[in-house]
């Protein structure tokens, strides 16, 4: 079946959302059969295949994602939007997290769709975020009527300027793992290491670089050729995986490991995030929420080393491979996070259909 629907064709967009990049589909445009449309999306991606070869994937996790968005029949909610990951090397389609960067892409999607009307100026979209059940709210640009995707907007990861997509966050803690600190503390001891199990929007394992003998300023290809360390790093992260309530972790694409030192650019923190297995050249917005909310923390690796600023509204940076992303943090009488925002960008790459 899924071959024969992929022969004839699929429509879908083809979009880079934040620093990520990938296939936005109208769910209707898909088999409604989860294997059949597993189906059809890893072959429209060419996996399993390191190199993606006979598909559109980009051979990295980050460039072999998948947005289903459908217009949504919840109050007060424009569309739901269901992010897949589709692996690389192993043939495996996850719904098992969220994508912070992929959600970039959806609003622009779903006005250029028909699903939601367009205002002269800017347009709100309010997303259900099928995954974990969390609304967010993306301002899209929309002089006259219709989607801009010029501006000058700039994110690290992304070379040169585009249309803004301030995104708000409701709701997020626990989103995956059902608390904000799923093992109900704020430091766990895992294989002897010091670890803080958080969930704000995306399940994370923050670490210590130098717990593991590095400094965390390492590239993503000096940490990826470090077998020991990846053998030690993912020997914890199937060990917390049923501490956070996830189970079985070993083909899930979460909880996400997080290696974080000092910021050596003015930021609050520095990271360097496996996902799971591998080192990702920036950092996922949903992630860098739950690791700018692991800062703020009273305790725990991030929170030690942190640079946490100041007062009701904080601008956390949290430095990456390729730059820094800004979480904007509104903190409550009680030291938590009660909102998070982010900026994105994102970019129409190609509409049409999909073989």
């Amino acid at each position: 079946m899924s071959e024969a629907v992929v022969t004839e064709g699929i429509r879908c967009m083809w979009m880079r959302g934040g620093t990520s990049k990938g296939g936005y589909f109208l769910a209707d445009d898909l088999p409604a059969e989860q294997a059949s449309r597993d189906a059809v999306l890893l072959h429209v991606m060419g996996s399993p295949d390191p190199r993606q070869i006979d598909g559109m994937g980009g051979a990295d996790p980050l460039t072999s994602k998948v947005a289903v968005v459908r217009k949504s029949d919840r109050p007060g909610v424009d569309v739901d939007y269901l992010f897949l990951q589709v692996f690389v090397d192993q043939a495996i389609v996850t719904d098992g997290q969220n994508c912070g960067n992929i959600l970039a892409g959806v609003g622009p999607f779903a006005i250029e769709r028909g699903l939601v009307s367009a205002n002269d100026g800017t347009t709100d979209v309010r997303i259900f975020m099928e995954n974990t059940g969390q609304i967010a709210t993306a301002t899209v640009e929309t002089p006259g009527g219709k989607v801009t995707y010029l501006g000058e907007a700039r994110i690290d990861g992304v070379p040169g300027t585009s249309a803004p997509v301030p995104t708000v966050f409701e709701d997020t803690a626990g989103s995956s793992c059902g608390a904000l600190l799923p093992s109900g503390n704020e430091v766990d001891i895992v294989d002897g290491v010091e670890v803080t199990l958080i969930d704000n929007g995306m399940p994370c394992v923050i670490i210590r670089a130098a717990d593991f003998g590095i400094t965390g300023q390492e590239s993503p290809e000096e940490l990826e050729a470090d077998s020991e360390l990846k053998q030690r790093l993912e020997a914890i992260r199937l060990k917390v995986g049923p501490m956070m309530n996830l189970g079985d972790v070993t083909e899930k694409s979460v909880p996400k490991m997080t290696f974080v030192s000092p910021a050596r650019h003015g930021g609050a923190i520095s990271t360097r995030t496996f996902i799971p297995h591998r080192c990702h050249k920036a950092i996922g917005v949903l992630g860098a929420v739950s690791v700018a909310t692991a800062c703020l923390l009273s305790k725990g690796p991030a929170a030690e080393i942190a640079e946490k600023g100041e007062g009701e509204s904080r601008a956390l940076s949290i430095e990456h491979p390729t730059g820094e992303f800004t979480v904007l943090a509104t903190v409550g009488d009680d030291g938590s996070v009660q909102k998070a925002g982010v900026l994105r960008t994102a970019r129409k790459l190609f509409d049409g259909q999909v073989f």
